[in-house]
């Protein structure tokens, strides 16, 4: 049976199929032409070069237009789509529509092929000679990530997923037989809470354009094996390779911050698998540079540079199969789950890997390998001895980082490491300390040619400079607590800064070509620098003293021991500061917990003041979900995350009206009544009352005082813990009979009743209820301090500068060729 559903709006998910079968049609049309016109041998035909560059043209067309559906359905909010569905809702703002675009896999497929789209037609701009091969590996790229999105069966298998896919076919459920079942469908299911940061706007289209720029250099070395053009296509790939590790450095150190902002791990790298998989194919394209420059200056080392950076892409293709088939659901909470494209995902791999090492097999015997050996002190042979370093230090990355795959390949059931975090801290410090006594070791060191002694005295003294620097740093930050390799990258990043300053000096003087590296290896050094201060030294503030438990629920993800209760405005000891939990605030889906800190002097006077306001909201699916707020100072940051908050305390900030009475006399301890007299003071175990005044003109809202009846109210000055409220409890006779409206005040833990009238004594009954502190509103937060994290930050853009530097250096080389 046939229903016609009502409702729907099929147009914008009809033309956006239309455009990824486009895409996917167009892309192949494209791979097939561009094939042809690289193996065409008659060089005056270029019938095959145009229809190759209008099948690009037409994939570049149609991705646009697959963006523009999806946006409009995710921003009309057509939920009768799965993916607006799932990944959006009404209460997104557009910066949140945006991030909740590429929050799915179908998202982040369509973010890496626009960004390949665009890099295709820059390279059929200026690519020249190279055109048809290049583009021949780019086309047949975008035809694979293409097919990622076409989401149709083919001999009962499917092919991709769609994100024009109707809920109603992605999930089987009774509504579905309903016509009008949109009626129900009233919001989607909103975007992750974790992904709700402004950082999230930015990081996956920076690192989804590093991973479609590794396709470039990728492209040119199968491009010169493929046209046994094997010198010449070292050149050109510098400086895309340049921009790759650049653009996908950025974006993994923009991961980074976002970790810092947003996640509750206390920190900016938890070695997560998904993490590795970005940082994997970086150091190893980050190796191919090396070994390029060291080729184009030396013809040494052809085969390692052809090998980096065609193992480079494969790996980026690795690492999306890592954190796309579902593999690491239980070892990563940031991979995507499995879509059924498991197999398709290891085709794409084992694709690119066939044509590498096909090339690499077939042209061996006629490689440019160098049959001389470098000279021991040479600058070539120590930058390629750091390459293979940081191809080592990748390959530890994929081994542990791989352990899934291997039990699944091999029905195996090997465990992950126990300490995961500390097992690459280790490792990865051991290669860090050969990668940066290198990146300054080799600046005293020429091609092909050194003076030795000339060497030696440079190499030596600047160590010993570095050593001096580093002993003090050690000793001030406490760095000397951590285990000795970690001591060895400090003086490696301080060594390396010292040389790298040297030849940036040097640079101002008129060798300006040397700028570019310089800067760069300056920027690593103070990342390596930031990272082991802030992350080696990093102290929690927040220590629970008081033995107060949280329960064994909370210690699966915390640490009670670093981890304080405040009660809502009672202050409390926390380090040097007076923290207290002073409000909140809700900015919907958010709730933000204002805590005040106070700095105070020997004689208590307030040195500095300032408030965090950490966030959180419940998630049906995740629970509490927090993201920090941060103090920065010029030398440290001051890091504050709600790690338990109750749920009336996340409904705290919404008017209930007050002058509706509720029976909630079981959230307070016994009543205690006291007789009072007009500028009678009362204490209570958190401050004192007084009664100011007598209102004999009261209201009540919503009930009109007529005739005889009488309102009198009790205008109460309540001091608790240094501050003042106001509180008017009502006394009423109505038509005879006699009520009493009671006055609550969350912030002081109180509730306050006019019971009684004593006129002979010219008295008040009023009933104090004092609520246990179990049932005020708390939060539970940890604070923590990262001393000197302002280095690992700068030390990024800084490095970016010096990555630009050199792909204008190597840029303007290439005109002059």
């Amino acid at each position: 049976m046939t229903i016609d559903y009502q409702g729907e709006h099929l147009l914008p998910g009809h033309l956006g199929q239309f455009f990824i079968v486009l895409a996917f049609g167009s892309a192949l049309f494209s791979t097939i032409s561009y094939y042809f016109a690289t193996t065409n041998t008659n060089k005056l035909d270029t019938s095959w070069l145009y229809m190759g560059r209008i099948g690009y043209f037409l994939n570049s067309i149609s991705v646009i237009g697959i963006g523009a559906c999806l946006f409009y359905i995710i921003y009309s909010n057509l939920f009768e789509y799965h993916y607006a569905w799932e990944h959006s809702s009404r209460t997104l703002p557009v910066y949140y529509i945006i991030s909740s675009f590429w929050e799915g896999q179908e998202g982040s497929f369509w973010l890496w092929g626009f960004w390949q789209a665009v890099l295709g037609n820059i390279l059929i701009w200026r690519a020249k000679s190279w055109e048809k091969p290049v583009l021949t590996v780019i086309a047949l790229s975008q035809t694979l990530l293409a097919s990622m999105l076409l989401g149709v069966e083919i001999f009962g298998s499917r092919i991709g997923s769609s994100p024009f896919i109707l809920l109603r076919q992605a999930m089987d459920a009774p509504i579905f037989s309903r016509p009008e079942y949109l009626s129900y469908v009233k919001d989607g299911n909103g975007l992750n809470p974790l992904l709700q940061n402004y950082w999230m706007v930015i990081h996956p289209p920076t690192l989804f354009l590093g991973f479609a720029s590794m396709i470039v250099p990728f492209a040119y070395a199968v491009a010169g094996l493929w046209q046994k053009r094997y010198k010449e296509w070292v050149q050109p790939a510098i400086s895309y390779a340049l921009f790759a590790v650049m653009v996908l450095g950025t974006g993994v150190i923009m991961g980074s911050l976002w970790a810092y902002e947003s996640l509750n791990f206390g920190g900016y790298w938890a070695w997560d698998p998904v993490e590795n998989a970005a940082l994997i194919p970086w150091l190893t394209l980050i190796g191919a540079v090396h070994v390029m420059i060291v080729y184009k200056n030396t013809g040494h080392a052809y085969f390692t540079a052809t090998f980096l950076t065609l193992i480079s892409f494969v790996l980026v293709l690795y690492a999306s199969f890592l954190t796309r088939s579902g593999i690491l659901g239980e070892t990563s909470v940031h991979a995507f789950t499995d879509l059924g494209m498991f197999w398709h995902l290891v085709v794409d791999v084992v694709i690119f890997a066939i044509i590498a090492a096909t090339l690499l097999i077939i042209r061996f015997k006629e490689l440019p390998i160098s049959k001389k050996e470098e000279d021991t002190y040479s600058r070539e042979f120590w930058m390629f001895v750091g390459s293979v370093f940081l191809a080592l230090s990748c390959l530890q990355l994929v081994v542990v980082t791989s352990i899934p795959v291997w039990n699944a390949m091999f029905k195996t059931s090997i465990a992950p490491p126990s300490n995961p975090v500390t097992l690459y801290n280790v490792f990865q410090a051991g290669f860090a300390v050969v990668v940066t006594l290198l990146t300054g070791i080799t600046q005293f060191l020429k091609y092909k040619k050194t003076d030795i002694t000339r060497f030696f005295i440079s190499t030596v003294l600047y160590l010993v400079f570095a050593a001096i620097i580093t002993g003090v740093i050690v000793y001030l930050t406490g760095v000397y607590k951590l285990k000795f390799v970690f001591i060895l990258v400090m003086l490696g990043a301080i060594y390396s800064i010292l040389v790298n300053g040297k030849v940036l000096a040097d640079a101002f003087k008129g060798k300006i070509k040397l700028a570019g590296s310089a800067v760069a290896h300056i920027g690593f050094g103070l990342i390596m620098v930031g990272a082991l201060i802030s992350a080696g030294t990093s102290n929690v503030v927040s220590q629970n003293t008081s033995g107060l438990d949280y329960g064994a629920d909370f210690d699966k993800a915390n640490n009670s021991r670093e981890n304080l209760m405040l009660y809502k405005n009672v202050p409390i000891k926390m380090g040097d500061y007076t923290v207290t939990y002073v409000g909140d605030s809700i900015s919907a889906p958010n709730h933000y917990f204002k805590v005040d800190y106070k700095l105070l002097d020997g004689n208590g006077n307030i040195k500095e003041e300032f408030i965090l306001k950490p966030n959180s909201q419940y998630n049906n699916k995740m629970g509490l979900v927090s993201s920090p707020d941060t103090k920065h100072y010029l030398f440290h940051d001051l890091y504050t995350h709600i790690s338990m908050a109750p749920l009336n305390v996340m409904q705290a900030g919404m008017d209930l009206g007050h002058d509706q009475e509720t029976n909630d006399d079981a959230n307070y301890n016994a009543p205690i009544a006291h007789d009072m007299k007009v500028g009678d003071t009362i204490q209570y175990r958190d401050g004192y009352i007084i009664m100011e005044k007598l209102n004999k003109d009261a209201h009540v809202q919503n009930i009109p005082i007529t005739g005889n009846d009488v309102a009198v109210g009790a205008d109460l000055k309540v001091v608790s813990h240094g501050i003042t409220y106001q509180a008017e409890p009502v006394y009423m006779v109505k038509n005879g009979s006699v009520f009493d409206f009671a006055r609550k005040i969350d912030d002081a833990g109180l509730k306050l009743r006019l019971t009684k009238i004593i006129p002979e004594q010219n008295k008040f009954e009023i009933m104090v209820y004092d609520q246990p502190e179990g049932k005020r509103p708390y939060i539970v937060m940890r604070a923590i301090n990262f001393p000197f994290i302002n280095f690992l930050w700068s030390g990024t853009v800084i490095m970016i500068i010096g990555f630009l530097l050199s792909i204008f250096r190597r840029n303007k080389e290439l005109k002059t060729v």
